[in-house]
């Protein structure tokens, strides 16, 4: 974010855990991270990785100490939720814990967000129905279940 023209991540330089991501799909979240290749200098993102199951998580361990032995560079950042710190993944990689808090005013994070969602061109799209033809949005209610 040092700059607008950077790229947003890509599809496989992210990973969003849920209690039913599988061992498999971490693994090849892993291997693409820490197996060397041509894929450039990409920052790898596993996101609430304390949401994993102890199983996944014991795999995803035992798989990350092997792949190491590669000792090639990589870039993995594993972000929790601060609530779940003792959680296995938290507590395996806590030697490398940084807490994080925003560096960038909210107002500079939403411009940057906003250059990568604007759609060009207006069409018939989705992009039509929120605000200044971004092609995401929130939407959200203080009540349950109204249709969002």
């Amino acid at each position: 974010m040092n700059s607008p023209n950077q790229p947003l991540p890509t599809f496989d330089e992210v990973l969003l855990c849920t209690p039913q991501t599988t061992a498999e799909q971490v693994g090849l979240f892993l291997r693409r991270c820490l197996i060397p290749c041509s894929g450039g200098e990409k920052i790898y993102t596993m996101l609430y990785a304390d949401e994993l199951s102890y199983d996944v998580s014991c795999k995803a361990e035992e798989l990350f100490q092997c792949l190491q032995h590669y000792n090639s560079p990589y870039r993995l950042i594993i972000l929790c939720n601060c609530e779940r710190e003792h959680s296995y993944i938290p507590s395996v990689f806590s030697q490398y814990k940084v807490h994080m808090i925003p560096q960038r005013p909210l107002a500079e994070i939403r411009q940057y967000l906003q250059h990568h969602y604007r759609v060009a061109q207006p069409s018939s799209s989705a992009a039509s129905v929120f605000k200044d033809n971004m092609c995401v949005g929130i939407v959200s209610s203080k009540r349950a279940g109204v249709g969002k």
